[in-house]
């Protein structure tokens, strides 16, 4: 959620899926974990197999909170909730779509670039930037709903999962509400999965997060990616059906 004034365009693959992240700040710990993500990314294509075995793919798309910001990729919460679905015996290739700086506008504009393969579980996580900005909830919502709507077109078969975010009140009570809000509707109105609060448990709590305050820690992402867990397990059971 970096709110930095400049913005480096990068070409990533990331096992097969070419993805443009978006880093805000241009200091050498953001180019040294951009690096990371680029020696750690899959290079496999799952279109090289038969469509009969090719693997289910989770693509987490989202801002510098999914791209663990800070930390090395293995540290962030996709990577550690692609450990847990293993562990429970579903065999899902991960995809990390998360792009520092994200905002729902940008979400916006290259979801049909990231999405040029199928997906079978589309994890959604932006909006915090856009509370942070004090952008209209309206245009917020707007973009949210476009890029759920992109993602049932390009894949149809895909399970929606909306991941919430709070704001601090700086804004005013009411917009932090709204905002909050937002996310019930969307997952109503699209009947999504719905993660209440993302960052529950650790946004806000000192020990958790980097001294940004901002950005958790790898301790932090380990309950963030139970939090996620507790609502994309039941997803992956009702696949399996």
């Amino acid at each position: 959620m970096n709110l930095l004034k400049h913005t480096l365009c990068k070409k990533v693959w990331l096992g097969g899926w070419l993805l443009v992240a978006v880093l805000s700040g241009c200091n050498s710990k953001t180019e040294t974990n951009q690096t990371q993500d680029e020696k750690s990314a899959a290079t496999a294509d799952p279109s090289e197999k038969p469509a009969s075995q090719q693997q289910k793919t989770i693509l987490f798309f989202g801002n510098s909170l999914t791209a663990g910001y800070g930390l090395d990729p293995a540290e962030a919460f996709p990577a550690l909730v692609g450990e847990k679905a293993k562990a429970a015996g579903y065999e899902y290739q991960v995809v990390n779509a998360g792009s520092s700086g994200e905002t729902t506008a940008g979400g916006k504009s290259r979801i049909s670039w990231v999405l040029r393969k199928p997906v079978d579980v589309f994890v959604l996580e932006l909006g915090g930037n856009d509370g942070l900005r004090g952008i209209p909830i309206n245009d917020s919502q707007k973009n949210l709903q476009a890029i759920i709507d992109t993602v049932r077109l390009k894949s149809p078969q895909a399970q929606i999962v909306l991941a919430g975010m709070r704001i601090p009140p700086n804004l005013g009570q009411d917009y932090s509400e709204r905002f909050y809000k937002m996310y019930t509707d969307l997952a109503d109105k699209n009947k999504t999965a719905l993660i209440p609060f993302l960052l529950e448990n650790v946004g806000g709590i000192r020990k958790l997060n980097q001294p940004d305050g901002i950005h958790p820690t790898a301790e932090g992402h380990k309950i963030v990616a139970d939090n996620v867990w507790k609502v994309l397990e039941p997803v992956l059971q009702k696949q399996q059906l």
